[in-house]
């Protein structure tokens, strides 16, 4: 009888949960209906030159990618691929994304936020466009946001998180490390906020060795293949793409090796267009761009120590593109956030990757074509369903408030939205995509905030209390 009495009361707990949380179970619904007119209003998904093809390429001839792209998302295309289908990709996609608003969810709850502020926190992740978008498109940034996420939840669920539970959250931030490198940072972040937590420092090893064992086999791997210990080969020029925007040769003086990645008079719209242009002063170099990656990084760090202030005022500039009421395009070319349309977009023509990944991956990808009338909702339901970039600022400023107040339990999930929000921009540029990593942590921090904020005026008022009935 004993041994069945647990698995009973499991399976009564699981059962009630709609009732204790109803209103987010109607919202999760919701915002899984949504994804499903997604995926009927645009078959079979959205598919970016050279990005999804290159990812879906070395799904099938895994190894670490020269360039821009680790291992990590290559390796869940890699476990979908036996169903020979990007419509399956981008349906567990949708499911992570749903996924990632439950967890925004459950830890407000846990931590003692009213199920509505759990749910408004969680609201973006379920409902706006720009996720719904993102999830649909054959990229990494839905598996990277997941894993961030995670990582953040493990760590924050408990008070004192368990050695079992920082070892999870080192290998979820390893993955996400091997989804998109920016991530990084993040591992410090995380080891420097347990350490404010007075978090043993077992646990703190635990997690670095969790967290960076991974990474370092996948860097042996790249450097076995490449000749070089690192995770990608692409962070120099992304790097000297971000100096163009302000580098002056005259100040940096550069050395004579370094003299072909001075400006050329190539003036583009933004630091990120440096790293393609035909005309940029790399693409004029010999042999791949690429291959002159640590050059790129010299002359890149040459740049910053002559000219910082310039540095962190393109940073600042670009950065503050996410705070704008209407998304700003970012290159001019690009489409910032209302993507949702009406017509056809066909695979490029003449294209060998295309040819190949059709065979090897599926036979069945064709352009991405808009079906009525779920497209029309969706055209109609982006411009109201976005948040806002104010909404957004207002969201960051009331984390770095609780960041304040509480740092032991704000500092994570603040920290890491602000990392992510102004990384990519300082190694590279700013792109919208980038932004949505940090919404989900920006909400988390919020709420937290809410809690702190909370506890912090409940405090003040029971010692004005006692104070009142001394005196009297």
């Amino acid at each position: 009888m004993l041994t069945h009495a647990r698995p009973m009361a499991s399976a009564r707990s699981l059962r009630a949960v709609p009732g204790r949380h109803r209103a987010f179970t109607i919202a999760l619904a919701a915002a899984a209906a949504l994804r499903a007119v997604v995926m009927l209003g645009y078959p079979p998904a959205r598919l970016y030159w050279y990005d999804s093809f290159t990812y879906l390429d070395n799904a099938v001839h895994l190894g670490p990618a020269r360039a821009f792209h680790p291992l990590g998302y290559p390796l869940l295309l890699r476990a979908l691929l036996p169903f020979h289908s990007v419509g399956v990709v981008v349906a567990v996609q949708h499911a992570m994304g749903l996924a990632t608003g439950v967890i925004v969810y459950a830890l407000l709850r846990r931590k003692g936020l009213p199920g509505w502020g759990a749910l408004l926190a969680a609201a973006p992740v379920l409902f706006d466009a720009s996720f719904l978008r993102l999830e649909h498109a054959v990229l990494s940034d839905t598996l990277f946001i997941l894993l961030v996420v995670s990582a953040t939840a493990a760590l924050t669920w408990w008070p004192a998180p368990s050695a079992r539970a920082v070892a999870v959250a080192g290998l979820l931030l390893a993955g996400a490390a091997l989804t998109r490198t920016i991530a990084l940072p993040l591992i410090v972040l995380a080891l420097l906020v347990l350490a404010v937590r007075r978090v043993s420092w077992r646990r703190l090893a635990v997690l670095a060795v969790a967290g960076l064992l991974p990474l370092a086999g996948y860097a042996a791997w790249y450097g076995e293949r490449y000749g070089e210990f690192t995770l990608s080969g692409a962070d120099g020029v992304a790097l000297w793409a971000r100096t163009m925007t302000f580098a002056d040769c005259a100040v940096i003086r550069p050395a004579p090796a370094l003299v072909p990645f001075c400006p050329n008079g190539t003036v583009l719209d933004a630091a990120s267009e440096y790293v393609w242009a035909p005309e940029a002063p790399i693409n004029r170099l010999p042999g791949d761009r690429f291959a002159h990656n640590d050059l790129a990084r010299t002359f890149a760090l040459r740049a910053i120590a002559a000219q910082p202030l310039d540095y962190l005022l393109d940073v600042a500039k670009d950065t503050a593109l996410a705070f704008a009421w209407t998304p700003i395009a970012h290159p001019a070319r690009t489409v910032p956030a209302f993507g949702f349309a009406h017509g056809t977009w066909p695979l490029p023509s003449g294209q060998p990757l295309v040819d190949q990944v059709r065979r090897e991956y599926d036979p069945d990808i064709t352009g991405m074509r808009s079906v009525r009338p779920y497209a029309g909702l969706l055209v109609a339901y982006q411009h109201v369903a976005y948040l806002r970039g104010p909404v957004l600022a207002a969201i960051l400023l009331l984390g770095a408030a609780g960041a304040v107040l509480r740092p032991g339990t704000v500092a994570l999930p603040w920290g890491a939205a602000v990392t992510l929000l102004a990384g990519p921009v300082a190694v590279l540029d700013f792109d919208h995509r980038y932004v949505l990593p940090v919404v989900p942590l920006a909400c988390l921090a919020a709420g937290l905030a809410a809690l702190s904020t909370r506890a912090q005026y409940a405090g003040w008022g029971r010692r004005a209390t006692r104070s009142t009935r001394s005196a009297s």
